[in-house]
C-alpha cells in the first residue's frame, strides 16, 4: 500500500520531506496526471493541500482522505471527492496557537485604537485614541471548535469579557457560552469586536449581511479569520460607510489573491491580511498526519473525521 500526496506542487516539498521523515516504512508518491494504473492500485491514502479536482478518481482502493487544511468547504464542494471514503480534516494545536496569536493582534490593535494612529499617521495627525481597559471592551467569538477555543481562551487570560457562541452551546471556563438565535443576539448586541471562526456551511454562508451589521452595537468592529464567504462585501462597506462599524481585520475574501482594485484595498476602516492568520505549519501539520496514518494501519480510531452532512 502508498500514500499519495496531492496538491499545488510548488509547495508539496516541505509535507513530502517531513512525512518521509516521520514514516520511513511509508511509500509515498506524487499526484500526476499521469499517475500510472499500476501505482494508482496501491494507494489507499490521501495526503491532500488543495488537490485538483479529480485528482482523488480511480483509485480503488483509498480508505482515508486526510487534508492539511483546517476548513474543507472547498473540498466538500468537489463533486469528485469519493463521498464514501472518511474524510479527516487537519486540527493542528500550532495552527489553533498561530491563530490565537492573531486573534489577540487584532483585539488589542482596535481595543487601543493602533488602527487609528496608523490613519493618523497617513494624515500627519497626532491624537492619542481613547483606550479603555480590557475588561472594559466584550469580545464576542464565533464558532467554538478547537481554533475558537483556544482563541476564546487567549483573549479571556488578557482580560477581556469574552461571549462565545456555536451550534452546540459548548461550555469553557471563563467564557459566556451562547447558542441558538438568541445567544446569536445577544452576542451581536453586546460584543466591541466580534471574532468570527465559524466553519462554512449553508447556513453561515452571507450570515454578515445587512441585518446582521444592523444588529451588531453601533462603534463595534469585525474581525473575519474564517472565510470570505460569510461576508457580504457590500452589506459590510455600507455599514463602514455609515459610520455603524468601527473597523473591519479580514484575512479571507471570496476571491484570493484579493482583485486589484477591490474598495478594501483603499477602505481607511478595513485591514487586509493574506489570509495568512495561521499558515499550516509542515512540521506540526505532518506529525498529525503520521499520527492518523499510523492509526489506520493499526486499526485504531481516526482523529478529526468530518461529518460531511454538517460540513465540518
Amino acid at each position: 500500500m502508498s500514500l499519495l500526496l496531492a496538491g499545488r506542487q510548488e509547495t508539496l516539498a516541505p509535507y513530502l520531506d517531513e512525512l518521509q521523515r516521520l514514516l520511513p516504512d511509508e511509500r509515498i508518491v506524487l499526484w500526476s496526471p499521469d499517475l500510472p494504473e499500476a501505482e494508482r492500485e496501491h494507494i489507499d491514502i490521501a495526503v491532500i493541500g488543495n488537490p485538483p479536482p479529480g485528482c482523488l478518481q480511480g483509485l480503488p482502493r483509498l480508505r482515508l482522505i486526510q487534508s492539511l487544511w483546517a476548513g474543507v468547504d472547498r473540498l466538500l464542494a468537489d463533486a469528485s471527492l469519493p463521498a464514501d471514503v472518511p474524510l479527516a480534516r487537519m486540527v493542528d494545536p500550532a495552527m489553533n496557537v498561530a491563530m490565537a496569536e492573531t486573534a489577540l493582534w487584532a483585539v488589542l490593535s482596535l481595543q487601543r485604537g493602533w488602527f487609528d494612529c496608523l490613519e493618523q499617521q497617513r494624515r500627519g495627525q497626532w491624537r492619542v485614541p481613547p483606550q479603555p481597559r480590557a475588561d472594559e471592551v466584550c469580545v464576542g467569538v464565533l464558532g467554538l471548535g478547537q481554533m475558537g477555543r483556544t482563541v476564546a481562551a487567549r483573549l479571556a487570560a488578557n482580560g477581556y469579557r469574552v461571549l462565545g457562541w456555536s451550534r452546540s452551546g459548548a461550555q469553557l471556563p471563563g467564557i459566556t457560552a451562547l447558542h441558538g438565535d438568541a445567544g446569536l443576539q445577544q452576542l451581536l448586541g453586546e460584543a466591541h469586536i466580534v471574532v468570527n471562526l465559524l466553519p462554512l456551511t449553508p447556513a453561515t454562508r452571507g450570515l454578515f449581511d445587512a441585518a446582521t451589521f444592523a444588529r451588531m452595537r453601533a462603534g463595534a468592529s469585525l474581525v473575519n479569520l474564517a472565510r470570505g464567504q460569510h461576508v457580504v462585501d457590500e452589506a459590510l462597506l455600507a455599514a463602514l460607510d455609515a459610520g455603524h462599524l468601527h473597523r473591519a481585520v479580514l484575512d479571507v475574501f471570496h476571491v484570493e489573491p484579493l482583485p486589484p482594485g477591490h474598495p478594501y484595498w483603499q477602505h481607511p476602516r478595513v485591514v487586509v491580511l493574506p489570509h495568512a492568520a495561521a499558515q499550516t505549519d509542515p512540521r506540526s501539520a505532518c506529525q498529525v498526519v503520521a499520527d492518523n496514518v499510523r492509526a489506520l494501519r493499526c486499526g485504531a480510531p481516526l482523529a478529526h473525521l468530518v461529518d460531511r452532512a454538517r460540513g465540518y
